[in-house]
């Protein structure tokens, strides 16, 4: 069964036992926990019986028996309960209570997953209502062995029921994941542009995710190393979620595909609370949420922007847009013997904040010190959440000597499929034909229609300040105490002058003529940095002549004369 055909078909089956009882948007509450349950039962059947007798024996002889009975049963995980959700059903009259010691029987690892989904209240709800033996009973109905639905189909499946209940609660559901098809084409850049370094026998590679949601760009990323560069390479996942429920959901599928769920730190917001301090990692990869306020973190944010070892000490950016402080968490935790990073971004990092402000500050940081390699325009519509055109920045710390000064831009706005279903705002795919398109563009690093090729330079301008003296009734310059001219503030104007460009032939060329008096104030001088990829893709599109449009419109009125007549 398809993945949608199968979300599809769990949403309807709970919707038909939660209606009336529970607002749609907590569906995800109920609902989501239930499938993870359903999901390890499948995995742990087999030897369900097995952890049971082997708990029987042991509790009395260990205080702690979690090794012995992961080893015997050669599971991370295990529920010791003689209950599984098949079990409960066969005795309809103790559910609830069944149900409490099916939960209990887990190891550790999972209760602390479970925790997470918070679903003591919500199941309590439900057996006063009758209905937790109902939902029981529907869920059993799903195989959801690996055998069945594999790691990734799952992924999607978890992914598919959240943005259902995202755009049932109006809640952003971009910020839970980011569709397939823009991970492959990140992770393809990210890796496939880094190939000589994942490589080799016996090396070990780490990867994190800031903003690691149910955890799909990460173990999307393992498998592309995998199948497109090194089946052998040893790769090692990293992340941080702030939900959660993504949380609980990430942990749970690290747990069953034998990944490690202690690598997966949560609910923490990894701009405050860093659960991965001290840490380098040799790949980053993210889609952090678009446009969202740090207002709430801004005390703990500041205070380590003063602090020289700290992430933001370069700037911060305005408080309605975190985007540009998850950039300097990633560049923090590059290692200084050479790290990648992949993030998606909307348009805002590009140009946002003028020559001076925390914005044009982080973005000179990073082109001075050389990080930034490339820029990739994507097509708008591709998201669920929002149309806005989004775009791949990759950054290297180390990178190939004939990228070295250099920034590629990339315009792939035009590599799209419409999708089959239009699934919330999201209306385009990008095929893996497509892909592998944009990955030669990249590769080839060459100047032509969709591929620009510039020196760091060319995106600095100096904003200069211009300034005129203050002048009386009479035209003569007012000064100080201390003899100096003052300043008319109220005449003060800026001029932002490219890096190509002399400042003073500038200023004669463009500022003179309009201005009988003038002088360019350069203790304001600022440098400054942004893009605007819009702007260096245009193609100039010659304009109809008016003969032509005049006698367009003479055919259409002539048509309508006719017309007229027959009416």
């Amino acid at each position: 069964m398809e993945k949608q055909n199968l979300s599809s078909l769990i949403w309807s089956t709970a919707d038909d036992v939660l209606r009336g009882m529970f607002k749609p948007s907590e569906y995800g509450r109920i609902i989501l926990p239930f499938v993870v349950l359903r999901r390890l039962d499948c995995v742990l059947e087999p030897q369900k019986d097995k952890a049971f007798q082997l708990h029987e024996k042991y509790k009395k002889k260990l205080k702690d028996f979690t090794q012995v009975i992961q080893s015997q049963l050669g599971l991370p995980f295990f529920n010791v309960s003689k209950f599984d959700l098949l079990r409960i059903k066969s005795d309809p009259n103790n559910v609830y209570k069944n149900f409490n010691n099916y939960i209990q029987g887990y190891s550790k690892n999972v209760l602390d997953i479970i925790e997470n989904f918070q679903i003591e209240p919500l199941v309590t709800k439900l057996n006063k209502n009758k209905k937790l033996y109902l939902l029981i009973d529907k869920f059993t109905e799903f195989d959801l062995h690996p055998d069945k639905v594999d790691n990734h189909m799952m992924g999607s499946i978890y992914e598919e029921l959240l943005r259902k209940f995202s755009e049932m609660s109006n809640e952003e559901s971009g910020d839970h994941f980011t569709p397939r098809d823009i991970v492959k084409l990140l992770v393809s850049i990210v890796f496939g542009g880094n190939k000589e370094n994942l490589q080799g026998e016996g090396k070990i590679r780490s990867v994190y995710d800031p903003c690691c949601g149910t955890g799909g760009m990460l173990t999307i990323g393992k498998e592309w190393i995998k199948e497109n560069i090194n089946k052998d390479l040893k790769v090692e996942l990293f992340g941080q979620e702030l939900n959660d429920v993504t949380y609980a959901i990430c942990k749970s599928d690290f747990l069953m595909a034998n990944e490690n769920p202690e690598n997966i730190k949560g609910p923490l917001s990894s701009l405050s609370e860093d659960g991965h301090q001290n840490r380098k990692f040799d790949y980053m990869i993210t889609n952090p949420p678009f446009g969202v306020s740090w207002k709430s973190e801004e005390e703990f944010i500041k205070n380590e922007a003063k602090d020289s070892s700290g992430r933001f000490t370069v700037g911060t950016p305005r408080t309605s847009d975190g985007s540009l402080l998850f950039l300097q968490h990633l560049i923090h935790k590059m290692e200084p013997k050479g790290s990648r990073i992949g993030i998606v971004f909307n348009g805002s990092p590009l140009f946002t904040g003028d020559a001076g402000s925390g914005e044009s500050e982080i973005r000179k940081y990073i082109i001075e010190k050389d990080f930034l390699e490339t820029i990739i325009m994507l097509p708008d519509k591709l998201f669920f959440n929002t149309g806005i055109t989004t775009y791949i920045w990759i950054l290297d710390n180390k990178k190939d000597k004939n990228r070295k000064e250099k920034i590629q831009l990339i315009d792939a706005k035009d590599f799209y499929n419409y999708s089959r279903v239009k699934l919330g705002e999201k209306s385009k795919e990008v095929s893996d034909e497509q892909i592998l398109k944009i990955l030669k563009i990249y590769e080839d690093f060459k100047d032509n229609q969709k591929s620009k090729i510039y020196k760091n330079d060319h995106f600095k301008y100096t904003k200069v300040t211009i300034d005129h003296y203050l002048k009386d009734s009479s035209g003569n310059i007012i000064k100080d105490k201390k003899g100096k001219p003052k300043i008319d503030k109220k005449k003060r104007d800026t001029e932002r002058i490219p890096s190509d460009q002399e400042i003073e032939k500038y200023l004669i060329k463009e500022v003179k003529p309009h201005v009988d008096e003038y002088f360019h104030n350069k203790e304001l001088d600022k440098i400054g940095y942004d893009f605007s990829l819009t702007k260096e893709f245009y193609k100039y599109k010659n304009l109809r002549s008016p003969e032509n449009i005049i006698n367009d419109l003479k055919k259409i009125s002539d048509e309508i004369t006719i017309l007229e007549k027959d009416l």
